[in-house]
């Protein structure tokens, strides 16, 4: 694989590693602030919607891409942030106060519910993550005087020092969350903490051994990926205007796990193009239900075949099934996710024309202390 050859801590110290990378975040980030000046309602609401999609991915990227950890009842911390942030806005509280007192109690509940990672892993504390997000779904089913139980709850538009932000404002709200929630991402990566987590990614063994305090540093993970995806239900609960416990299941926590596993496991841009990815199926799997039953009808000649493709791509679960053959394809095609993908069109480029196919192949390297595992 190809590498930035560094010559001091310097390099890996900097915010952005090559002064191209810095002006390209700089452009990407004036096209957002001068994009509600040029882009619609609908565009302006998918980008909002993909800026709320990053901050999960963010969170989730640091939590299972760097300290290893799995999760799949990140819809749970999602749900803590969005309650809390519309009963706060019921009784009148600033945004500013409960935005990130959200994301703090989310995080003191991610940091609560990681103290079962220091004796789970894999699949073992994947289970608890989800039991945890069955138990949040069922408090917020039937603790009805807080949550308004199965019926819903209607939240205010988020409003500061008074005054309504309104579509334009509330997309610039999302922006700076956004920016601020990488910043602090890319910080604690170039941090002794961030290493820590590689550390413990990588062997947890070998990380105790260089003196890793592998409690502190798991419990961290979970509380600041937990605290990153309450500050997201904030802004999720305002955008959607009504919350229900419905909206949290299962099924949003696999969007996030696809999140992280399609834009590449471990990599802060590979969340946000994988929340990208992730706002764009719909609207496609939408266009192949409108359009594939009219072009099989038209090249049967039959309308029953129409309509039992119709019905077939109606079917509850279809777009489960959908998702599920994505993250099949990513894991066996592009382990490395999208991130991956545009690190090898990257070096290709540079180069060409001695790029060897050879470059980015992996090799099997384990521990011998990891073998019985």
């Amino acid at each position: 694989m190809a590498f930035r050859i560094r010559t001091g801590y310097e390099d890996d110290l900097r915010l952005f590693q090559t002064p191209m990378s810095g002006a390209a975040y700089g452009l990407l980030l004036a096209l957002l602030l001068v994009a509600p000046l040029t882009l619609g309602s609908y565009f302006l609401s998918q980008i909002v919607f993909v800026l709320i999609y990053t901050i999960v991915g963010v969170g989730l990227v640091l939590l299972s891409g760097y300290a290893g950890q799995t999760s799949i009842g990140h819809a749970a911390f999602l749900a803590i942030g969005a309650y809390t942030a519309a009963n706060a806005a019921k009784y009148g509280v600033p945004i500013y106060v409960y935005l990130p007192g959200a994301a703090l109690l989310t995080g003191l509940v991610g940091w609560l519910v990681g103290l079962p990672a220091l004796r789970l892993h894999g699949i073992y504390l994947a289970i608890a993550t989800f039991a945890f997000a069955i138990i949040v779904e069922e408090i917020l089913a039937r603790w009805e005087s807080v949550t308004n139980g199965n019926e819903g709850f209607m939240v205010k538009p988020a409003s500061l020092l008074g005054k309504p932000l309104g579509e334009t404002g509330f997309y610039y709200l999302c922006v700076f969350a956004t920016v601020a929630v990488l910043l602090v991402a890319i910080n604690v990566i170039r941090s002794p903490t961030g290493r820590a987590f590689l550390a413990l990614r990588d062997s947890e063994t070998a990380a105790r051994s260089m003196g890793v305090d592998a409690a502190r540093y798991k419990t961290f993970a979970f509380a600041l990926s937990a605290g990153m995806t309450g500050l997201a239900g904030v802004l999720y609960a305002h955008k959607l205007s009504f919350i229900s416990p419905e909206m949290f299941t299962l099924s949003l926590s696999i969007e996030f796990v696809m999140i992280v596993i399609i834009g590449g496991v471990a990599s802060i841009r590979g969340a946000a193009l994988g929340a990208i990815f992730m706002i764009m199926v719909d609207p496609l799997l939408v266009l192949i239900k409108d359009k594939l039953p009219g072009m099989l009808g038209a090249i049967a000649a039959s309308p029953a075949i129409e309509d039992k493709t119709s019905i077939l791509l109606s079917a509850p679960g279809v777009k489960s099934l959908i998702f599920g053959l994505i993250i099949i394809f990513f894991i066996i095609h592009e382990p490395m996710g999208l991130d991956g993908r545009w690190i090898r069109l990257k070096t290709w480029f540079a180069q060409f024309p001695f790029y060897r196919s050879a470059t980015f192949r992996r090799h099997k390297m384990y521990l011998k202390s990891e073998r019985a595992r």
